[in-house]
């Protein structure tokens, strides 16, 4: 936590000289007045330096982005960090020689970092933030081979006219399965079962 205690002919000679200090501007920062100053008899005698303290408020970004690096290096100790903001939108890119068992089964290892971390940026945030915890490229991998497997269980439902049952699967990869077959005839999704063991459902319908 970067912070700075100042000293000025008013508060706000105070804060400005702060600020300069820490090389950031007054809408990055928490400003603590310790003392307001005062002018003294003819602005010489009995006056007081105005003080105060003055802390860079913490990106919850960059705190996020710590934390997940912290936790991922007791898979792979080089792991690096990479972070992308688009909108409301965080993407967090993990790299390294260990990388696989940083994704998991399935990507399940993945998918608990990607939770963990998502709770605890929006707890710090005052913007909710949607989280996406990826590592070599595996969500896009990913979701290519969901929509296969939804186009092949959703034949499989038509040609035997019974619906499918997919095993659990987190919100965003059951959205991959729903958004693949939207538009596909003969056959409609819905998600059934309770967290954390929640999953699709193909069913036949009449065309």
């Amino acid at each position: 936590m970067k912070q700075v205690t100042a000293s000025g002919q008013t508060v706000k000679d105070a804060v400005q000289s702060a600020l300069v200090q820490l090389n950031t501007s007054e809408d990055q920062v928490d400003i603590e007045v310790i003392e307001e100053g005062k002018k003294g008899m003819l602005g010489l005698f009995g006056s007081k330096r105005a003080i105060v303290k003055v802390t860079v408020k913490e990106n919850p970004i960059e705190q996020a982005a710590l934390y997940l690096k912290e936790i991922a290096q007791a898979f792979s100790a080089d792991v690096v960090v990479t972070t992308t903001l688009e909108n409301q939108s965080v993407t967090f890119e993990l790299s390294g020689e260990k990388i696989a068992m940083i994704i998991g089964k399935r990507g399940q290892t993945l998918n608990a970092l990607q939770h963990i971390v998502q709770v605890m940026l929006n707890r710090q945030s005052a913007i909710r933030y949607r989280v996406v915890v990826d590592a070599e490229e595996y969500r896009s991998r990913r979701k290519a081979t969901l929509e296969q497997l939804a186009t092949r269980l959703a034949d499989k439902a038509i040609k035997t006219k019974k619906s499918v049952t997919l095993e659990p699967m987190p919100s965003y990869e059951r959205k991959v399965i729903h958004s693949a077959l939207q538009q596909l005839p003969g056959v409609e999704t819905f998600s059934d079962g309770q967290e954390p063991n929640r999953h699709v459902v193909i069913k036949p319908v009449k065309k």
